[in-house]
């Protein structure tokens, strides 16, 4: 059968004849992955290698073993892949499958490409990292090097003008796929149960529906496909998962067709978007869902998050079901909620770890990765953590130029941390442990799903099946490049200590009793099931969690010694001195914290503080608080209200807090509570904050008293609310004909008159009236309540007094004795 892409071919290879560079759009199922390559082996200029470029381990493998068959030859003879676990080819490969990733390190080791002829980034609107790296540094090797070297970048759904002029305005080439009928029924769901119900309930649906075909259905992750095929377990179907931690036997098993001739039902992950057609396919049934990395730079972990797929992911899965004949696909969601889709996924540069980017560009002689050619560039706040992360592992200098150390780094196929680990660990003899425990990281489902790291360790050691033994060889490979590097002697450590090494803000310490709750050296709360044995640690070291920060859940850790934490200390720890005060108390708390970032391992007391830092701490309180928070006396409240009535700036409290620390440090002294602070000195630095002059036009615009005739001595209020204001006997102002007045221009005092006994009789401004008025009445009222006291008819006559009548008479008759 005749392939859609094969009339373009010729030109494909006119194109790449007279140019370098090429983009192809071609829909799914056209052919484009297992047709072009094998086209240009024959063109005059391809005398080496073709790379073929696929985003998955299973793409790569299927699409050699496809082309492998078409040419009618064996894999690993003309036609070979290369994935991280697996590899198959030979002196004789001439068509090379790889991984974006093995590309990307085959390049920076190799940036001439010798023996390559042709590069072909399939399926590249994926936007993975590694492809759009991928793709910069072989336009950059292309110009710098290699001018003859064939670039083409093909996919489905590629947006062709975009890349097209990302590659200097390469050539477009379209071609139409075969257009098979499809039907898409919207089931819609019930977001009550989980989505593994409605999806067996699709499932069943679709076999009744549809006598013919098999099923492929899309599930976010591996344990929704697990518990929809326990639901499925009675169905007159073959029910085969399909994802990537399975072994490769397993997947060939799901992609071929059933030995018994039954009808198959292949719950997949989105690994099974854009791989190669699946014979027998024609029903999807699609959950709308994928299960997506996102990069959490505030607890240095890719956190796996479930979300709403994309409306060009859903294109791609409902298409699977029509590219062999008339196909339907069920989607479980209303066809209304098409238009609350993204529309396409977000490329994976602008939410990923960039520490590997930027040291590869490093490695590649490029500081800046933004230099290179991207679609998206990479966002410079991440560019920026990642060279940050790189320094704390010595990988790149203070300038961010690459070190010996990251040199070393970047010779091992492994992200950079985990490379630093497995270095860090050949120099104590510990490689291989080292490198197991990378392998085991990078490799999901590998030694079980258990919380603890070592015993997935144990498992995987007793594990023979293909893909433990391929990772063990890996490892092993990983060992041995480090070991050439760095010969020592054993030295024992434990897991925790060396994941420690890659991640040492995972360090994390219990904070309760259960051992649910941890923090993180970098300061992220963690969740740990607290049935898991790693509960009863004090310390464990986080190697990956998911969630939120803050709600995030430990899903893998290992314990480590407390010998070892010790060292951390020894090496990490920092001498952390907190002075603070303390609202309820009144009082500054000066403490002393031995840290390992934000864990705090040991607290106590500081017995070293200085005075000056509790001064700081108490004006630190003031400024916070209010200058109400002194212990002010009234004297000093009433200078203050002089000043402020006299207009005067000097004791405003804008003023006393704009000079705080000038004036209040001498007169805190070794006072550590704001209570405690000496309230003379309080009212001493008020004066002081005012020269001789200021003083003297503070008494003349608002002095601070008021002498009555009989010689007493009153405050004077200046905050009261009717202004200036007095209160005293009113026989103290026996004699007054004018209303006393204060300060300049001015002002007549408010005078609250009392009894004898202090009881209030009137408030006046206008003295002179009030004797003239209603006198006579408060002085009847008053002869009778103090008759011992003088109560004249004419009070302006009268002499001021504060005596008794008879006292008075005495005095009179002491004066005119001889």
């Amino acid at each position: 059968m005749s392939l859609p892409i094969e009339p373009a071919l010729p030109k494909i290879c006119a194109t790449l004849n007279s140019g370098s560079r090429l983009v192809i759009v071609a829909p799914p199922g056209a052919g484009k992955t297992t047709s072009v390559a094998p086209a240009l082996l024959d063109q005059p200029w391809c005398n080496g290698q073709i790379l073929l470029l696929s985003p998955r381990r299973l793409a790569a493998r299927t699409a050699a073993e496809r082309i492998a068959e078409n040419l009618g030859t064996k894999v690993g003879d003309l036609v070979g892949y290369a994935t991280r676990l697996e590899s198959k080819q030979s002196a004789a490969t001439r068509i090379l499958v790889l991984t974006e990733g093995i590309f990307r390190n085959r390049v920076i080791a190799d940036p001439e490409l010798q023996g390559i002829s042709a590069v072909l980034f399939d399926e590249i609107h994926e936007r993975s990292v590694d492809a759009d790296f991928g793709l910069a540094l072989a336009l950059d090797a292309q110009a710098a090097f290699r001018p003859d070297l064939r670039l083409c970048a093909m996919s489905a759904t590629l947006d062709g003008a975009a890349f097209a002029a990302l590659m200097d305005q390469a050539p477009i080439i379209e071609t139409q796929g075969k257009s098979w009928p499809l039907t898409i029924h919207y089931l819609g769901r019930n977001g009550a149960v989980p989505i593994e119900q409605d999806t067996a309930a699709a499932v069943r649906q679709a076999l009744a529906d549809n006598p013919d075909g098999d099923v492929l259905v899309f599930l976010p992750g591996v344990r929704e496909i697990n518990r929809t095929a326990d639901l499925l377990e009675q169905i007159n179907a073959t029910v085969l998962p399909l994802h990537g931690t399975l072994t490769p036997e397993a997947q060939r098993l799901a992609l071929g067709p059933d030995m018994a001739g039954r009808r198959k039902v292949i719950l997949a992950t989105n690994i099974a978007e854009t791989s190669l057609t699946i014979d027998g396919v024609r029903i999807v049934i699609d959950a709308g869902l994928v299960r997506r990395a996102h990069y959490d730079g505030a607890n240095g972990s890719t956190v796996l998050a479930t979300e709403r797929a994309s409306l060009a992911s859903a294109t791609q899965r409902a298409g699977r079901a029509a590219r062999q004949g008339p196909g339907v696909a069920y989607r479980l969601w209303q066809e209304a909620a098409n238009g609350a889709l993204p529309a396409f996924d977000m490329p994976e540069i602008l939410d990923c770890d960039l520490a590997p980017l930027v040291l590869d560009c490093a490695l590649w002689g490029e500081a800046d990765p933004a230099r290179l050619r991207w679609l998206d560039p990479p966002p410079a706040r991440a560019l920026d953590d990642a060279r940050r992360r790189l320094q704390g592992i010595g990988a790149l200098d203070v300038h961010g130029a690459i070190t010996p150390h990251g040199r070393e780094v970047g010779t091992l196929p492994l992200p950079p941390h985990l490379a630093h680990m497995v270095l860090a660990a050949a120099a104590m003899g510990q490689a291989a442990q080292a490198a197991d425990i990378a392998a085991l990281l990078m490799e999901r489902g590998l030694g079980g799903n258990d919380i603890d790291i070592d015993q997935r360790l144990n498992r995987w050691s007793a594990d023979r099946g293909q893909k433990a033994e391929a990772a063990r060889r890996l490892a092993q490979r990983w060992a041995k490049l480090a070991s050439a590097r760095h010969d020592a002697e054993r030295v024992p450590v434990s897991t925790g200590a060396l994941i420690a090494l890659a991640l040492p803000d995972h360090l994390a310490k219990r904070r309760d009793v259960r051992g649910e709750q941890w923090l993180t050296a970098g300061g992220t709360g963690l969740q740990l099931d607290p049935a898991s044995p790693l509960a009863s640690s004090t310390w464990i070291v986080v190697a990956d969690s998911q969630g939120a920060a803050g709600k995030g859940r430990i899903t893998a850790a290992a314990r480590i010694d407390d010998h070892e934490v010790d060292q951390i200390i020894a090496a990490r720890g920092t001498i952390v001195r907190q002075i603070s005060y303390d609202d309820a108390q009144d009082r500054v708390d000066a403490t002393r914290d031995m840290r390992v970032g934000a864990i705090i391992v040991q607290r106590g007391p500081d017995p070293d503080v200085a005075t000056g830092a509790i001064a700081a701490a108490l004006i630190d309180a003031v400024r916070r608080k209010g200058l109400d928070s002194l212990p002010w006396t009234d004297s000093a409240i009433a200078l203050r209200q002089r000043a402020t009535y006299a207009g005067l700036d000097a004791l405003s409290d804008t003023a006393l807090m704009d000079s705080v620390d000038d004036w209040l440090p001498s007169v805190i002294g070794t006072a550590r509570r704001l209570s405690a602070i000496a309230a003379e000195k309080l009212y001493r630095a008020l004066l002081d904050r005012m020269d001789w002059a200021t003083q003297k036009t503070l008494d003349t615009r608002a002095p601070s008293h008021f002498t009555s005739p009989a010689g007493s001595t009153h405050a004077i209020d200046y905050a009261a609310p009717a202004g200036p204001t007095v209160q005293l006997r009113v026989q103290a102002l026996f004699g007054v004909t004018d209303h006393p007045a204060v300060g300049k221009p001015p002002v007549p005092l408010v005078l609250e008159l009392t009894s004898p006994a202090g009881r209030p009789i009137q408030t006046t401004r206008d003295l002179p009236g009030f004797w003239r008025g209603s006198w006579a009445a408060v002085a009847k009222e008053m002869r009778g309540r103090y008759p011992k006291h003088p109560w004249p008819d004419n009070p302006a006559d009268a002499a001021a007094t504060l005596r008794t009548k008879a006292a008075d008479k005495r005095a009179a008759d002491r004066q005119n004795q001889p």
